[in-house]
C-alpha cells in the first residue's frame, strides 16, 4: 500500500554528506500537488524519496487515472526511463510535502556503473517492486473492493494524511461513483455492526 525503502534512503543520505557529492545531488522540495515527472516526457533527474508521500500513476487517454502504488521514503523514481533511456512511464505528484534528493540522470548512470553497493541496492529494489506489483495484482483479483477501502482508509489513519476519493479510487482501479457507492455501503454495514 505505501512503499518504503529505508535502505536505499539510508545509503543515499550516507552518500550524499561525503565530500563533494553536493554539486551531483541536490535536495529539493516539493509541495502537496505538485507533479515532479510527468508521463510522457523526457527523464532529467531521478528521485529518491526523503520526506512525504508520492502517488505514481498511469494517465489513460480516457481521462482516467490508475494509482500504481503511494511511495514513502526511500522510494526511488525515474529510474527505469534513465536505465532503458525511454520517456516516463507515469506521473508522480506529491500528495503531502515532500523532500526527495534528485540526482541528474547522466550521474545516476555513472553510479549504476561504478558503485557496487548502489548497484546491489538498486537491484533488490527492482526485485521488490516486482514481487509487490505481483502481489497486488493477485490481492485484487482474491480480496473485496471493501477490503482493499479498509487498508487505504488505515494508510490515512497511521500517515495522517488525506487521500481524496479520486484518488482512492483510482487505486482501486474504479470510478469515483462506485467508489461512492462503496463507501455509503460499508458506512451502512458499519452502522448496522455497532
Amino acid at each position: 500500500m505505501l512503499r518504503t525503502n529505508l535502505t536505499f534512503l539510508s545509503f543515499i543520505e550516507r552518500f550524499y554528506t561525503e565530500v563533494d557529492q553536493q554539486k551531483n545531488i541536490r535536495l529539493k522540495s516539493f509541495p502537496k500537488g505538485t507533479r515532479f515527472i510527468e508521463q510522457g516526457d523526457t527523464i532529467k533527474n531521478i528521485y529518491i524519496v526523503k520526506d512525504g508521500i508520492t502517488k505514481c500513476f498511469i494517465s489513460e487517454e480516457n481521462g482516467k487515472d490508475f494509482i500504481i502504488e503511494f511511495l514513502g521514503k526511500g522510494e526511488v523514481v525515474g529510474e527505469l526511463e534513465a536505465l532503458k533511456k525511454i520517456n516516463c512511464l507515469c506521473n508522480v505528484e506529491a500528495i503531502s510535502e515532500v523532500t526527495v534528493y534528485a540526482i541528474p540522470d547522466y550521474f545516476f548512470l555513472k553510479l549504476v556503473e561504478e558503485n557496487t553497493e548502489f548497484n546491489n541496492i538498486l537491484l533488490q529494489e527492482l526485485s521488490t517492486r516486482i514481487i509487490q506489483t505481483s502481489t497486488r495484482a493477485s490481492f485484487q483479483q482474491l480480496y473485496t473492493l471493501e477490503y482493499g477501502l479498509d487498508k487505504l482508509l488505515k494508510l490515512q489513519t497511521e500517515e495522517h494524511i488525506t487521500i481524496s476519493k479520486e484518488d482512492m479510487a483510482a487505486y482501486l482501479g474504479i470510478s469515483t461513483r462506485s467508489f461512492n457507492r462503496l463507501l455509503k455501503q460499508q458506512k451502512q454495514k458499519n452502522i448496522h455492526r455497532n
